[in-house]
């Protein structure tokens, strides 16, 4: 052991084929220390003997010099013993790995076209079974309901549907009265040529009760309540929360996800049917004015010489449908997600999309099946 407080110093003697390295004195990071590969020069020995038996106090320092002359006896394959070196400074040395150097970044080129083609089916693929697991899941949960067994909370799922349907309102009631109005004032362009001002009630009242009324208010939730569902999903997968859920013996897809998809399922109908009165009303607005003059009372009678309850009822079917497919969506997006603040944001993005492509394809279904069974 060296005396309290003498200075940082390694000395190399060679002795046949093995170099022994001895260190002393204080090794502080704030003290100048020796350096390897100064120390060590060219001498390319057999074997290395490194030893602490006059060792002072270290820190870092030591564990640095150490880590060096690992790396240096890997680099030229020499063997390197250590005798009466602190464990601990070995313990912290072992974490010193060198980074290796970035690889080269390879010029960007025209992509390869059947690569990317077979790596998007395969990504699609597996999207597609994910989906198809999770809506499986969903039916077990809802077997186990109907049983008494499962998780759900009616506490839960009355919350999401007060966000999901009474906060709503005012951003639906906006956007449907708005395309009430643009629906009538360019119908009416058209039906004017032809003396057909009176059509505008029969145009507005089957494109909103049909399809305008469920569509917009489907398209704002998945904007609005899929993105939400699938960033709070991810961030709670982020933070481990449905693992613990997990591990507790509680199942997320009852405690989690089957609240928010039959919140979303029993709204989006109101939420629809009150889309189909207030884009009317758009619709009526821009009839009463100017050029058309049609009085109120003239424009609702025109309306219900041409919209039923069978196309009211179309509209609700298909808004339930919709809000199954929204909460599906978002729910899958946010178990999907990355377990990072990058990933909750993708699984925001990626959950509206899904939606809004769900929706729409949806809604061809419902079109031709309507068609077929003369709805």
């Amino acid at each position: 052991m060296s005396q309290p407080g003498a200075p940082a110093r390694a000395g190399a003697s060679l002795a046949a084929d093995t170099l022994t390295v001895q260190v002393a004195g204080d090794w502080r990071i704030t003290a100048p220390h020796p350096d390897w590969t100064d120390l060590i020069g060219d001498r390319l020995p057999r074997r290395v003997v490194l030893s602490g038996a006059e060792l002072g106090a270290w820190d870092s320092s030591l564990a640095l010099f150490v880590s060096a002359a690992r790396r240096w006896s890997e680099a030229n394959s020499i063997a390197l013993e250590l005798e009466a070196l602190p464990a601990e400074a070995l313990r912290l040395a072992a974490l010193l790995v060198e980074e290796p150097p970035a690889p080269a970044t390879q010029p960007l080129g025209l992509p390869n076209l059947p690569t990317a083609i077979g790596t998007e089916t395969v990504r699609l693929w597996r999207e597609t079974k994910d989906l198809a697991q999770l809506v499986g899941e969903c039916a077990f949960s809802i077997g186990r309901f109907f049983r008494g067994h499962a998780q759900f909370r009616w506490r839960d799922c009355f919350a999401e549907m007060q966000q999901c349907g009474a906060m709503a309102l005012p951003i639906v009631g906006l956007i449907s009265f708005l395309v009430g109005v643009t629906l009538a004032y360019t119908g009416s362009l058209v039906v004017r040529q032809y003396g057909g001002d009176i059509w505008i009630a029969d145009m507005v009242g089957l494109a909103v009760v049909r399809e305008m009324g469920p569509m917009m208010a489907a398209i704002v939730l998945a904007g609005r309540t899929g993105a939400a569902f699938a960033a709070t999903l991810g961030n709670m997968k982020a933070n481990e929360e449905i693992d613990a859920l997990a591990t507790l013996g509680v199942s997320p897809i009852d405690f989690l996800v089957m609240p928010r998809i039959v919140a979303l399922f029993c709204m989006m109908p109101f939420l629809a049917l009150y889309s189909d009165v207030v884009g009317i009303l758009g619709g009526m607005a821009i009839a009463g004015a100017q050029p058309l003059n049609i009085p109120a009372n003239l424009y609702f009678s025109e309306m219900q010489t041409i919209v039923d309850l069978s196309d009211i009822n179309t509209g609700v079917i298909k808004a339930g449908a919709f809000g199954l497919l929204i909460g599906l969506a978002g729910c899958w997006r946010g178990l999907q997600a990355d377990r990072s603040a990058a990933g909750v944001g993708q699984a925001a993005t990626a959950a509206v999309v899904t939606a809004i492509l769900l929706i729409i394809v949806s809604d061809s279904i419902f079109a031709v099946a309507f068609n077929i069974l003369g709805w």
